[in-house]
């Protein structure tokens, strides 16, 4: 069947869990297999408790867990009687986590053991902390799950009410801020997850989804959920080596994974002989978002593994565009056009709309038209927003078939006199580099030029000598960029800081570079 024909109560988990309790759901990071009927009861058991507790919809619960069965769980819980979700990122520091506990105003929390010493030294600085607290395993003042859905009928719920995720954005540019949208329409969650995670096309009755992301991110996440309600399997990775993608892949036949652009690097980086020694012939998709993906590093992995990558690329705030391979080495680096339902403007510094091949700010709609706000942030809402359209500030163009190709977010375009320069596309030129693990470019205060080029480069395991290593970069450079978009500056570093997604914390690594070129010369 058509996915795009599947009716919104066609595509709910607990109609297959009645239907064969016994199939696999969910293969866990340990290797536990997890029937349906098990992860239904948990599900539901959880949901009912809940309410019972006097959670409501419009309440949000928070999840503070590596990738489990568990966390899965709690999201589908929560999001079958109208809570928002709040998925929370558990490598930030104690007060990073109580900023988004107390700005989303969570009533619940499901957390893990082992993150024990984190949520200890979050709970312990919060004057009034979640209500409701639920570990997965022993937390002392929280009550396990088994415990607390204990004595709560396990069936599936007869007046659901569809809930939806309150993403926190990364805080590239200050604090993380909450995408609040209308529970109203939440209905058209699923059909995003049928159009912008599934792509389209028919999908076989054994289709196996393998998620090597972690699950505090929007996009693995639903591709998770919608999985299970479509009736397939998903397989969790908790630890994130490229050798254990390809060892699932081959044990459980995987025909479609979610991946980050920095796990195709790692997976490149792997040696000929272990490659050999796992088949991926069973793959029929492979979807990545999350960051941008070098054209050299997506080429190999379509050389490799075939025309199965599907990337999207969108925002918490929104859905955005979708390309697969064959329409992506027709056009190499297009992110591709905007899903079904939706529309896309690139708009100019003074609100005008721009024609083709012209970039400027990237403004996109979402399915259903309805309007988000950041939580307790009006003035940024209101930046954010013309219309019916939004921006999260990246800068782009549209070719004149209508496929769009990213050039940077505007916080990172590098200003020399007067030029723009796109830090991404002096990046993409060094990711190309068989001397380069990993890059970062960036301007810095000039008082000629107004800002000068930085390229900061993690060399690869083995590369040769300093001097010649830079040599050797400096000559691609001048291959395929003018002279104006040279770095000045080019430096060699042991090690790059990224997020799992594989996003650069660019802030970070300009502020410490800045702090160094200040103490070397004081």
């Amino acid at each position: 069947m058509s996915v795009n024909e599947l009716a919104l109560d066609e595509v709910r988990f607990s109609r297959y869990a009645t239907q064969n309790p016994d199939a696999l759901a969910i293969v866990d990071g340990a290797g536990r297999h997890w029937p349906r009927g098990e992860v239904a009861a948990l599900t539901n058991g959880l949901s009912r408790g809940l309410r019972a507790a006097g959670i409501a919809p419009g309440d949000k619960l928070a999840i503070f867990a590596p990738n489990c069965a568990q966390y899965v769980i709690a999201y589908m819980a929560a999001a079958q009687i109208g809570l928002y979700v709040v998925p929370v990122n558990w490598h930030l520091a104690p007060p990073e986590i109580q900023y988004i506990l107390e700005n989303s105003g969570a009533r619940a929390i499901v957390a893990h053991e082992r993150l024990r010493s984190s949520m200890t030294a979050v709970i312990s600085r919060m004057a009034s902390p979640p209500d409701i607290r639920i570990s997965i395993g022993e937390l002392s003042g929280f009550v396990t799950l088994e415990e607390f859905v204990r004595g709560h009928r396990t069936a599936p719920l007869t007046d659901p009410v569809q809930g939806r995720p309150l993403y926190y954005t990364s805080a590239t540019t200050g604090k993380p801020k909450g995408v609040l949208l209308p529970l109203a329409d939440a209905r058209e969650i699923l059909n995003k997850a049928i159009h912008a995670r599934i792509a389209g096309g028919t999908l076989p009755e054994e289709h196996v989804l393998l998620c090597a992301s972690l699950l505090y991110h929007g996009a693995p996440l639903e591709a998770v959920t919608f999985a299970l309600h479509l009736g397939h399997t998903a397989i969790l990775m908790d630890i994130l080596e490229p050798e254990a993608v390809l060892r699932l892949i081959d044990r459980y036949r995987v025909t479609m994974a979610y991946l980050v652009p920095a796990m195709f690097t790692r997976l490149l980086a792997l040696s000929e002989a272990v490659r050999s020694r796992y088949s991926t012939a069973s793959l029929r998709r492979v979807l990545h978002a999350g960051a941008m993906c070098p054209v050299e590093i997506k080429k190999r992995m379509i050389d490799w593994w075939g025309p199965v990558l599907v990337e999207a690329y969108g925002a918490a705030e929104g859905a955005g565009t979708v390309v697969g391979s064959a329409d992506w080495l027709r056009y190499p680096g297009t992110v591709g056009r905007p899903l079904p339902g939706t529309r896309l403007r690139i708009v100019s510094d003074e609100g005008e709309d721009l024609p083709a091949g012209v970039a400027g700010t990237i403004y996109m709609t979402r399915f259903s038209g309805d309007r988000f706000e950041y939580l307790g942030d009006p003035e940024k809402t209101r930046a954010a927003q013309q219309g019916d359209f939004f921006t999260v500030g990246d800068v782009g163009y549209v070719n004149k078939e209508g496929f769009l190709f990213l050039c940077d977010r505007k916080i990172d375009m590098i200003n020399l006199g007067g030029m723009k320069v796109y830090s991404a596309e002096i990046e993409n030129v060094l990711a190309g580099d068989p001397h380069v693990a990993d890059c970062a470019v960036f301007g810095i205060p000039d008082e000629v030029a107004g800002e000068a080029i930085v390229a900061l480069i993690q060399p690869v395991a083995g590369a040769p000598p300093e001097r010649e290593c830079k040599a050797a970069i400096r000559q691609r450079l001048a291959e395929h960029l003018s002279a104006i978009k040279h770095p000045r500056y080019l430096e060699l570093v042991p090690e790059l800081p990224r997020d799992d997604t594989g996003k650069l914390k660019k802030r970070r690594v300009r502020e410490a570079y800045l702090a160094r070129k200040t103490a070397r010369a004081s």
